[in-house]
């Protein structure tokens, strides 16, 4: 057998530049966003064809595995493979030609849909197949699994949309689709004439019959269309190396007509009457997903709808809208024309799947049987017949999907980390095909088989059409090179499943991890692969995932870093809490939580690193940063004895040298001590009178920003509120969280919850001004603690709710605002947003992470990530705003960097609130 290190000495001789043999790389890419498990020998990055060239005669003469992969989105396990894995997504990226005229675009493989998008939308154009995927996924991948997504029935498919392919089959012989001469289409051409009356019998009976390979298009009276055909054979039969694909006109003013149904199967039975009216898209959403949705995001993210268990979202160019509801049948119905609601409503449909998996007390929801198809017309029948046969099994899921095309989603809760639950998985896979077929449908309609559903093909398709499938795989692959195991010669759908393989780690764990069981194992296991990580969420307010946006390297986005805990879970790959692939994995991440809300699963890992954290340096030695940065609250209770030495000493000659000692960064400069602390001004300060009200001092307001406090405090009593503050000193813990100090986070958090309980029992309103001190209350000390505080609002919630208090006018203010990452992630943003238009203040809130992040950004090695993560998009939001407007930021870390990176002076919302006075301490 051939290492995998000879595997990388012989692409390096061959002339590829990345080929990556280290464990911590084979851990992210040992699986997609499947169940499926198979640990690569190497990871490849092309940079050019001729690499991926070089890379697929490397591994025909050496008999290694080769699978291609774009995002790693794939449902299926068809992009995870044994041997070389070509990631085509780092940089084989270009969009090469888009003409307008033609209405075509020539794209590498890499190439990110919604990238092609923006190119194709100044003339007019768009790419017509669009998954809930666009933000990431590849033009590759989608044309390796057919993608579809939502539009497809009115744009029509990936194979529906492609002109020409350039490829290598798995002989090495480069092609185009539409080659003169090729050895390796004439024999094609000649097993298709063998098997006419399969292909025409078995094939293209649907639109939605992706399952198999789509020989159809190799028919004589269809023009032995060799780039249709290719379509969907999922990385089997070539290597792409670029396409010609087919743009069409965007539509204008199209109209969402929402119908509401008493459940999913009666939204199915009125499936024929709304495609007679020619949409664009008709797909059904469950309501039970609305109500996870509604649950974990709040009411405000689902937009009204009509009555109903079920509805069919039916996107309209033109058309009698009037008719088109009355024909119907629907309880219901709203006709939605705002773009922005109607954005809403798609973004719960493009989120379903990732929402409806999302375990409760331990249960996930997985991908194993996600995307079967039957004819339309037939959909409600099947639909009350597979939901009967998961109540049979005992097994539950939401059914949703594109309705318009007969195809159904659904996430399923298989018990595959208990005793038996692989038997159950594969059993309920077999019978699930068996219904399939009996409808006369496909076991994919747009995902592929990959290895979850190609061992169920003869359940399928006759003998004959499994040997023609044989027969084609081995006309363009002969050794079966190409990703082998996938369509041809299957493995079992229950072999290599990742759950099942990982150990359950639940004892010693700092966190409770309540919603998963008390099981680190299945928290990690949250993480399905879609990854919503690696696209910039910044542009629609989100944070995740900021290291990968920096970077662009796997390792640091939440998907890979949840992949290497995954198998430090696993075990035989990677070897516990302080192996130095979960070091490496983790260094960058900024604990920002931007992912606990971002992820439709809700990984979490910035508690995930502070677990890892704790449990690799319990009872040992740590960074001396942890020390220092970790241990900051002590540090400046110390200095506030004397602050203008620790000042000078800290900008003196001596700096340098206590940076390097502590782990700073030299370029990072250290924040000032103020010279008195808030708490020494509010000494005395007298007592107004009014509704009592609990002011939270945080370590960042008391010691360095005490005129944010001093703000806050006039603000308050302007509200007609009597301020209080803890009469001792408490501590949230936050920095001794962020760097798994958790035993003194526990025991200082603990402090804190007591000293706060008898105020909120009392029902006196309890105000943090730092968001991640805010955050810790409502979010770690459930986990921590099994108690949280909700009762400790920002700013924001305490005045927008105060009856008879109207915000001072701000007519004059265009500001920028950089949310805080943990507010964004635990309370939210709305309150200050609805404050601040309530004030009449002109705001432009920008998205992601700042990139200071707490100590992150000041410990030594971080300094160019956070000034990258930085310039993503607070900064260039700044610079493009001018001299002239305001910065808002309630974060310490947040104006910190501002100050230092930007020369920008930011204010907390209580200083903008503030219009009395300068809020000087």
């Amino acid at each position: 057998m051939v290492t995998p290190e000879e595997i990388a000495a012989a692409l390096r001789k061959a002339g590829v530049a990345e080929a990556d043999v280290s464990t911590r790389r084979r851990a992210e890419y040992s699986t997609d966003a499947s169940l499926y498990r198979v640990v690569p020998s190497v990871v490849v990055f092309p940079r050019a064809s001729d690499e991926v060239a070089a890379a697929l005669e490397v591994c025909r003469s050496l008999g290694v595995p080769l699978t291609a992969r774009g995002a790693g989105t794939s449902i299926a396990g068809n992009a995870v493979g044994e041997g070389v894995v070509l990631d085509f997504s780092r940089h084989l990226r270009q969009i090469r030609h888009v003409d307008a005229e033609s209405a075509t675009a020539e794209v590498e493989p890499g190439v990110i849909l919604d990238d092609l998008q923006r190119a194709a939308a100044p003339h007019g154009l768009r790419f017509g197949p669009d998954p809930s995927t666009h933000s990431r996924c590849t033009i590759g991948g989608m044309i390796g699994n057919n993608a579809c997504g939502s539009r497809a029935l009115g744009f029509g498919r990936t194979s529906d949309n492609v002109v020409a392919l350039d490829l290598l089959t798995g002989t090495g012989e480069r092609l185009t689709t539409s080659s003169e001469g090729s050895p390796t289409l004439a024999a094609l051409e000649e097993v298709v004439r063998g098997g006419l009356a399969v292909i025409r019998t078995e094939l293209g009976r649907f639109g939605r019959q992706v399952s198999g390979y789509s020989l159809e298009h190799l028919l004589p009276e269809r023009g032995f269309d060799v780039a249709r055909a290719f379509v969907g054979s999922e990385g089997t039969w070539g290597v792409l190396l670029g396409a010609t694909v087919k743009l069409v006109p965007v539509p204008v003013g199209t109209i969402l007509v929402v119908l509401g149904y008493p459940d999913m199967a009666s939204a199915a039975d009125a499936v024929p009457r709304v495609l007679l009216y020619g949409p664009i898209a008709a797909e059904g959403l469950d309501a039970r997903i609305v109500d996870v949705v509604r649950r974990l995001r709040g009411d405000a993210a689902v937009p009204a709808l009509p009555r109903g268990g079920g509805w069919l979202f039916v996107e309209v160019a033109e058309g009698d809208v009037a008719a088109l509801v009355a024909d119907a049948g629907a309880l219901g119905h709203r006709v939605v024309a705002d773009p922005s609601e109607a954005s809403a409503l798609w973004r719960i449909r493009e989120d379903g799947a990732g929402l409806a998996s999302r375990s409760r007390g331990g249960h996930m929801s997985h991908a194993g049987w996600e995307d079967a198809a039957v004819p339309p017309e037939r959909l409600g029948a099947y639909l009350r017949d597979f939901e009967a046969l998961m109540a049979d099994r005992a097994l539950s899921g939401i059914p949703y999907g594109h309705f318009g095309d007969g195809c159904v989603h659904v996430r399923i809760d298989f018990p595959l980390d208990r005793s038996g639950g692989t038997g159950v998985f594969r059993d309920f896979l077999t019978d699930a095909a068996k219904l399939v077929a009996e409808y006369g449908g496909s076991m994919s309609g747009e995902h592929g088989d990959g290895r979850a559903r190609g061992a169920l093909l003869p359940y399928m398709y006759s003998p004959e059409a499994l040997g023609l499938f044989e027969r084609v795989k081995a006309v363009f692959d002969p050794d079966d090179v190409l990703n082998p195991g996938v369509v041809v010669r299957p493995r079992p759908v229950d072999a290599d499943l990742r759950v099942p393989a990982a150990h359950r780690l639940q004892r010693g764990l700092a966190f409770a991890y309540d919603d998963d069981a008390g099981d680190f194992t299945a928290a990690v296991h949250r993480c399905t692969g879609v990854g919503k990580c690696r696209a910039d969420l910044t542009a629609s307010g989100g944070v995740m995932c900021p290291s990968y946006l920096a970077t662009r390297d796997e390792k640091d986005s939440t998907r890979g870093r949840a992949r290497v805990l995954q198998e430090m879970a696993n075990g035989s790959l990677v070897k516990g809490w302080r192996s130095p692939e979960v070091r490496e994995v983790l260094d960058l991440c900024l604990s920002c939580k931007g992912c606990s809300s971002d992820c439709p699963t809700g990984v979490d890992m910035a508690t995930y690193k502070a677990e890892t954290l704790y449990q690799a340096y319990r009872h040992r030695l740590r960074p001396m940063s942890h020390y220092v940065l970790g241990g900051l609250p002590r540090w400046a209770r110390t200095a506030s004895r004397a602050p203008s030495t620790v000042n000078r000493l800290m900008s003196g000659p001596l700096a340098s040298l206590g940076k390097r000692v502590a782990g700073v960064d030299s370029r990072r400069g250290l924040p000032a001590f103020a010279p008195r602390t808030f708490r020494r001004w509010f000494r005395d300060h007298p007592v107004a009178s009014g509704d009592p009200l609990l002011l939270w001092v945080d370590t960042f307001t008391d010691h360095f920003t005490p005129q944010v406090g001093v703000a806050a405090v006039r603000v308050l009593e302007d509200a007609g509120f009597s301020v209080r503050i803890p009469e001792r000193r408490l501590c949230c813990g936050l920095t001794y969280i962020s760097t798994g100090r958790l035993d003194t986070a526990r025991r200082l958090l603990r402090r804190s919850v007591d000293a706060l309980a008898p105020f909120a029992e009392a029902g006196t309103p309890i105000v943090g001004l730092e968001p991640s001190c805010t955050a810790v209350f409502r979010s770690d000390a459930p986990d921590l603690l099994g108690r949280a505080v909700p009762e400790v609002r920002t700013l924001a919630e305490l005045l927008s709710e105060r009856p008879g208090w109207s915000p001072p006018p701000l007519d004059d203010v265009t500001a920028v605002a950089q949310p805080h990452c943990h507010q964004h992630a635990v309370m939210g943003w709305n309150a200050d947003r609805d404050l601040l238009e309530r004030a009449g203040a002109t705001v432009e809130a920008v998205g992601g992470c700042c990139g200071l992040a707490g100590n992150f950004g000041a410990e030594r090695g971080h300094h160019e990530i956070s000034v990258a993560v930085a310039e993503n998009a607070l900064l260039p939001a700044v610079r493009a705003a001018g001299e002239n407007a305001t910065v808002l930021a309630d974060g310490f870390s947040c104006r910190t960097q501002l100050a230092q990176l930007a020369d920008r002076g930011a204010v907390h919302l209580a200083e903008l609130l503030d219009r009395k006075g300068d809020g000087r301490a």
